[in-house]
């Protein structure tokens, strides 16, 4: 009885999030908030800067709003915690949401072009 209890439970608190993240595209394009969250969360995810940088040293700024996405650069944060010269904030990557499907693009520098952001699990 408790065990079939608390595998509801589990499933629950596991497909919510799900649900309403489904739920909330039925209402219309993401917000800069929500896609600026739909790319974090991905990033966390996928601990794609783990090895590279803390994501408490960095900024994120959007550089273009379009009715079909957000550009943002994903910049490093100079301060006394992170260290670097805090009179600059280089760009590390940029990205791009698609305000209707969520679906992130990577900008590749070398190829001087937007990719389909692939996870790398």
């Amino acid at each position: 009885m408790w065990h079939r209890l608390l595998a509801t439970v589990i499933a629950i608190a596991l497909v919510s999030p799900l649900i309403i993240y489904a739920g909330s595209r039925l209402h219309g394009p993401l917000s800069e908030d929500a896609a600026l969250n739909v790319l974090l969360q991905t990033i966390k995810r996928d601990h794609v800067y783990d090895r590279r940088i803390s994501l408490d040293c960095v900024t994120f700024d959007t550089d273009e709003t379009t009715r079909i996405y957000f550009e943002f650069a994903l910049r490093e944060k100079h301060n006394a915690k992170c260290g670097g010269d805090p009179d600059t904030s280089p760009v590390v990557d940029r990205y791009r949401v698609n305000r209707a499907s969520g679906k992130i693009e990577l900008y590749n520098v070398a190829l001087d072009n937007w990719q389909p952001y692939k996870s790398a699990r």
